[in-house]
Order: structure tokens, then sequence, then C-alpha cells
């Protein structure tokens, strides 16, 4: 098997910083969207794990509370990576990592 990542589908959650737009919002009300959103872009394959950037939260795992809230079910994992000013391409790069590790996400 190949082991190369590859990037099948991507969003990304706005910023609302100018008006504080999304100030209501908590990250995971935030995110889950996006991340059913991905999810319909694969259709007919299974999330196997969510890797979620985030730097601006409450703490905690903000990925796996996102999944269950998108409805990706309980047997799903997920991993927040809170890397300042960074966050988005660390999770990208562990997620790479760990599919070159043998650890297939979907």
């Amino acid at each position: 098997m190949d082991d190369t990542p590859v990037v099948v589908a991507a969003r990304r959650t706005p910023i609302g910083t100018a008006g504080h737009a999304y100030k209501e919002l908590t990250v995971d009300r935030l995110a889950a969207p996006v991340i059913a959103a991905v999810a319909a872009d694969v259709p007919g394959r299974r999330a196997g794990d969510v890797v979620l950037g985030n730097c601006m939260g409450p703490g905690g795992n903000v990925a796996r509370v996102s999944a269950l809230a998108a409805g990706l079910g309980h047997e799903v994992p997920g991993l927040t990576v809170d890397r300042q000013c960074g966050s988005g391409l660390a999770a990208i790069l562990v997620a790479g990592q760990a599919v070159r590790a043998g650890r297939r996400t979907w």
C-alpha cells in the first residue's frame, strides 16, 4: 500500500476578528459544520479520525466534541492540535505523519 498522504477534501472555519462576528459561537459549534461538509465531500467513505487545529478555545479535545456534533459517531476519535500561529498547518502535518506511519484516517 502507498503511504503517501493525499488531501481529498478540505475546509476551514471563518475568522471573525473584525467586529467579533462569531463571538457567540463556541469552537465546537463553529467546527462541526465544517467537519460535516468535509465528510460529505467524500461520499461512501467513513472518517477514521479527526485532526483539528485550534489555538483560541476553551481547551479540552475540541476535535472530538466537534466530530460528535458533526454526526461522525462515537467510534471516531479526535485529536486537537494547539500551536499558536500555526495550529491548522500543524494538524495537517500530524495527519500526514499518521498516514505515513500506516494509520489510515479514511
